[in-house]
């Protein structure tokens, strides 16, 4: 089935186009982004012929490889301003290259003992960077999506031990900010929770968690007759890159027996820079954080760690027995941590990452990231016409253009049509604003401007 020398040629065809479609993104020459209709998409390659009949060789599917990397998104291209993917360094492509070769899922260890010993190492660095010591523990699982829910699920262990084999019960509730990542309202409604045990926390004006009003917030809790079984923060919040104020609030949940947990989902890579870290002040009061490293540590979609300060908190979260996968010595395994049965060999990519630019080159590249955004804001805050509600603390930047009833989402599709920028868009103070995430080094002053100019020129 695997012909050696059709791989190799298939390989180098492979390598060849990727590193001018690279090459050529970071150029930004090309449009940022196609959106063509799936209709379009699909009769430009030919899919419903290869799908029935098969036959591709080495000539067509450098035809369909070509046609692929033409119609897709450029992480690498200067006018990415999108959502919060890395444009993924090389090494970390050399690791997916070779997960896809070897395959290897290492949650159980005799399965792939190289890769699962790369990840613990991983993860140790990570605890450490984190402040939880020698006694913490973690796993990697596939997005932050996952790892938020792997958290809490930790935390309900550590409320209601009984609810894996008797259920949940009707009382829990999560205190929650209104700006967290949508996955916590996910992952309680996951849990059995459900939507109403969401009660959500006193925010500033930008959507930051209040220290102060956090004793009002338990109260109604209580007075709800729930059991508050975690409290979320962000660091930062994916809608404007903000952090919530970590030690106050890590100080009022040990006073008060709460599970605190920390998404850094974005922003902990902050961790790696000396200029930055300090955002993170606190973070060792946690009880359990996520980390993405498919954000700002440069690598592909997706690997995510769940950390905790206690590593049997996490090895209680899951409570599963299967005779085909546990028996005897369980040994090195971290099947037993996570939801994914079979797992790609996530820590490969954040290692050779690590490996190539080293801990001080990654703290570099996101203290980088935070400057170009910070100077987006300051051209935006003098330019006539620009309005920018806060100054930013990451590498994502809110803005507006333009009188109040200027559709800015309209403004967004403008940009996108024609392929010049790609921004997002997100409300902060229930007003819509422009949202640029600064992932790139290859986004310079220069393209700061030209966005201005194009924001300009597509509202008027």
């Amino acid at each position: 089935m695997w012909d050696v020398a059709d791989f190799e040629a298939a390989a180098y065809t492979t390598v060849a186009q990727l590193s001018a479609y690279v090459a050529a993104s970071g150029r930004g020459h090309e449009p940022v982004v196609r959106t063509r209709p799936p209709a379009e998409l699909a009769a430009a390659m030919d899919l419903r012929r290869w799908l029935r009949e098969g036959g591709m060789d080495q000539d067509t599917y450098r035809g369909f490889l070509a046609t692929y990397l033409a119609e897709g998104t450029r992480l690498h291209h200067p006018a990415y301003l999108g959502h919060q993917c890395a444009a993924p360094d090389f090494p970390a492509a050399l690791a997916d290259f070779v997960h896809g070769a070897v395959n290897n899922p290492m949650a159980i260890y005799e399965m792939g003992a190289s890769a699962a010993t790369v990840e613990f190492e991983v993860l140790r660095w990570m605890l450490e960077k984190a402040g939880f010591g020698p006694g913490g523990g973690g796993v990697l699982t596939h997005g932050g999506s996952l790892a938020n829910l792997t958290a809490l699920l930790a935390a309900r262990a550590a409320v209601t031990p009984a609810a894996w084999e008797d259920g949940v019960p009707g009382d829990l509730a999560l205190l929650v900010p209104p700006s967290a990542h949508y996955s916590v309202t996910r992952a309680a409604a996951i849990l059995g929770l459900g939507r109403r045990s969401i009660f959500p926390l006193e925010v500033d004006a930008l959507g930051r968690i209040d220290p102060d009003r956090l004793p009002a917030a338990l109260d109604r809790v209580l007075r709800a007759g729930r059991r508050p079984m975690a409290l979320v923060a962000s660091a930062c919040s994916t809608g404007t890159g903000l952090y919530d104020e970590l030690r106050p609030i890590g100080e009022f949940c040990a006073d008060h027996g709460l599970w605190f947990h920390v998404d850094g989902a974005h922003g902990a890579s902050a961790l790696l820079s000396e200029e930055h870290r300090h955002l993170l002040d606190g973070l060792e009061t946690a009880d359990s954080m996520i980390w993405d490293g498919h954000k700002m540590l440069g690598v592909s979609s997706v690997a995510a760690a769940v950390l905790v300060r206690r590593e049997g908190d996490l090895d209680r979260a899951f409570q599963q027995e299967a005779s085909y996968l546990f028996y005897g010595d369980r040994g090195f395994d971290s099947i037993g941590r996570t939801v994914e049965c079979t797992k790609g060999e996530l820590g490969l990519k954040i290692f050779l990452n690590l490996a190539w630019r080293g801990e001080r080159g990654l703290g570099e590249h996101v203290a980088a990231r935070y400057a170009t955004a910070h100077r987006l804001w300051r051209l935006a805050s003098e330019r006539p016409g620009f309005s920018c509600p806060y100054e930013p603390q990451s590498n994502i930047v809110c803005f507006r253009y333009g009188s109040a009833d200027l559709d800015q989402a309209a403004l967004r599709r403008r940009l996108m049509d024609d392929g010049t920028f790609y921004l997002t868009s997100a409300e902060v103070g229930g007003t819509r604003h422009l949202r640029a995430t600064v992932m790139n080094p290859a986004t310079t002053d220069q393209t700061l401007e030209a966005l201005l100019d194009a924001v300009t020129k597509a509202a008027n």
